[in-house]
């Protein structure tokens, strides 16, 4: 089966996404390392581990959506809904350029995961035999 642009786009939106939870991950533990003052160093180091490991699982949806694996659609959908939950809040803040940078990919990559090509394209089970 052809992939679909949809797809390709979405896996840039999600790989986008990882790569500056990546940032935010190494800006962290830059400060960290620096003697930023925290109140609880294990918390922290909690915190810049959760960085990390989002940032990796992101990467694996992106690649596996790519390759067209089912499991990835749910994992895509949840990752946006939750940059939608940070985007509003950074938008009506004040912030309204992060706000809309946060705001527009996942728009649209929540709008092609339901796109009925991206959802055939990605209903590839891996490609072992049935269970059952």
């Amino acid at each position: 089966m052809r992939r679909p642009r949809g797809i390709a786009v979405i896996a840039l939106i999600v790989a986008a996404e990882a790569t500056a939870l990546f940032v935010a991950a190494a800006w962290y533990g830059y400060e960290l390392l620096t003697g930023a003052p925290v109140l609880s160093f294990a918390g922290a180091i909690f915190t810049w581990g959760l960085l990390l490991a989002f940032s990796a699982w992101l990467y694996a949806v992106a690649n596996f959506l790519f390759r067209g694996r089912r499991w990835t659609r749910a994992a895509a959908l949840v990752a946006q809904l939750f940059v939608l939950t940070i985007g509003f809040p950074t938008l009506t803040g004040g912030f309204v350029l992060a706000g809309i940078a946060m705001l527009v990919p996942a728009v649209t990559a929540l709008v092609l995961l339901f796109d009925k090509r991206v959802i055939s394209y990605a209903s590839q089970t891996g490609g072992l035999p049935p269970a059952l």
